[in-house]
């Protein structure tokens, strides 16, 4: 049984509930948001990805997972540097309703947590990171912002298109 509207229930109320006030120097409120909530997007994909190298005995599962931990660590780094040089205090780690799905995740086993992962951290997260980084892609406030989230977009379109593909993949095994 997929979870994909409670994913997607649970991303919606953590990107609500945290679009509270941010305390940043020198940027807009909105492109502190941004900040704030593509860190926390990475780093629930990569505490995912890191369960599903830990839980999945699918090779594919494994190779797409230990990617994301690669990608969104590295991008975490840029992101963080970024954030510092705008004064703006990201969370090293997912947002709380992020980690009850994590949580929720960790509850699966074999082929239904293959399924669940690929379907929730892979395509509905990267379908919400790309339409974060979209949004500031076009219309941050700061260049430094902007021009960071097109640098990162064609990685994020990219590991979408991977997701659905494994998605598809795991969803046919038997």
């Amino acid at each position: 049984m997929k979870t994909n509207i409670k994913m997607r229930i649970a991303l919606a109320a953590a990107f609500v509930a945290f679009s509270g006030t941010a305390l940043a120097a020198d940027v807009s409120l909105t492109d502190a948001r941004f900040l704030k909530k593509a860190a926390q997007a990475g780093n629930f994909e990569v505490e995912g990805s890191k369960l599903a190298l830990k839980k999945s005995k699918n090779a594919e599962v494994q190779k797409f997972a230990k990617q994301m931990v690669e990608d969104h660590t590295k991008a975490a780094q840029e992101l963080k540097a970024l954030a510092a040089k705008k004064k703006v205090e990201v969370s090293a780690e997912p947002s709380f309703m992020q980690k009850g799905s994590l949580m929720l995740l960790g509850t699966y086993e074999g082929k239904n947590f293959d399924e669940e992962y690929a379907d929730n951290v892979g395509v509905d997260a990267h379908e919400s990171t790309v339409e974060l980084f979209e949004k500031a892609a076009k219309s941050a406030d700061d260049a430094d912002i902007k021009q960071f989230a097109n640098k990162v977009l064609p990685t994020l379109n990219h590991h979408l298109e991977m997701a659905k593909s494994l998605d598809t993949a795991v969803d046919k095994r038997d």
